[in-house]
């Protein structure tokens, strides 16, 4: 969100994972949408921005010191290890991504609902109705 950490990642699949534990959805504020990458295939500058804590047995959190923005899940143990899940919403372009699996689905509560009959406002409803926006983004 500010800019202290930023990333360049390689062979980004196409699919993305959700999470609806306890953990990811207090770290996120709701299910964690994340795209696995090999650690390798990250590129970070502003590391030294980046804050780490081990969340679990197999597993860690990384974001960013300076604004709190969430940035990768990390597993630690397992077959896996090393490799992490950067969140869905911090890349540039997620156009084409497919949700391609879920995790912990039995723990799925209300905000996980979308009724059909719900309040939906663009980017030019929320201009119309705060103003302008720098960039078509929320502040």
């Amino acid at each position: 969100m500010c800019g202290a950490v930023r990333f360049t990642a390689q062979n980004v699949p196409s699919g993305f994972g959700a999470c609806y534990c306890e953990s990811c959805r207090r770290w996120s504020g709701d299910r964690f949408a994340g795209v696995h990458v090999a650690s390798d295939d990250l590129d970070v500058t502003g590391a030294d921005h980046v804050t780490t804590l081990q969340s679990s047995a197999w597993a860690n959190r990384s974001f960013c010191k300076t604004c709190g923005s969430s940035l990768w899940y990390r597993l630690t143990d397992g077959p896996e290890a090393g490799s992490c899940s950067i969140s869905v919403g911090l890349l540039d372009d997620a156009s084409g991504l497919v949700l391609e699996r879920e995790f912990f689905v039995d723990r799925k509560n209300c905000i996980h609902d979308l009724p059909a009959d719900r309040l939906q406002m663009t980017t030019a409803d929320i201009t119309a109705k705060y103003g302008a926006l720098n960039d078509g983004s929320a502040q």
